[in-house]
């Protein structure tokens, strides 16, 4: 079970509000949300409601100004908790969008997909076994998407339409 706790303003300072598991909406609780602290499991933030917009990732540990050491503009509005997997990892990667064109099959971290594949875009995914996290550039840098087991058929209508998936990591030892 996973626990974080966020805060009004940096510095753990102003009102608090404590979370165990997924919150779609964090605006009935806290008008804004500028530090935090995870005292177990491991969450992924989003600057906007309904686990949408940018994501970010919070592990154990002490975030006294998250904003600037992450880089943000706005502040996190949901999050949703990781859950601990200790399993295989598998997901099919497409270049089109519904499952089209070329496809190839992940079980480990790829640093670069054009590197390895000689692939130029990824825009669609299905995620069979594991957490994986998704990065717009090579080498595991730029936004991120965090992807659980399911399929995705379009990342554009997703809301990542202008971005591109370069690499891809498993979420291992959270």
């Amino acid at each position: 079970m996973g626990k974080i706790i966020f805060y009004e303003d940096r510095n753990f300072q102003g009102r608090s509000y404590e979370c165990m598991s997924d919150c779609a909406d964090m605006s009935s609780f806290l008008s804004r949300c500028h530090s935090c602290r995870v005292e177990s499991g491991c969450f992924i933030g989003y600057d906007r409601p309904n686990y949408m917009g940018n994501q970010y990732i919070f592990r154990r540990g002490e975030y006294a100004d998250y904003m600037s050491m992450m880089g943000m503009r706005d502040c996190i509005r949901s999050c949703r908790m990781i859950p601990m997997y200790r399993g295989s990892y598998r997901m099919r990667i497409y270049e089109r969008e519904n499952f089209g064109g070329q496809m190839y099959e992940l079980m480990d971290d790829c640093d670069s997909i054009m590197d390895r594949y000689r692939m130029s875009d990824c825009m669609s995914c299905h995620v069979m076994d594991g957490h994986w996290l998704m990065y717009e550039q090579p080498h595991y840098r730029g936004k991120m998407m965090y992807m659980r087991p399911g399929e995705y058929r379009s990342f554009r209508e997703m809301g990542y339409g202008g971005t591109r998936f370069m690499s891809m990591r498993r979420m291992v030892d959270m």
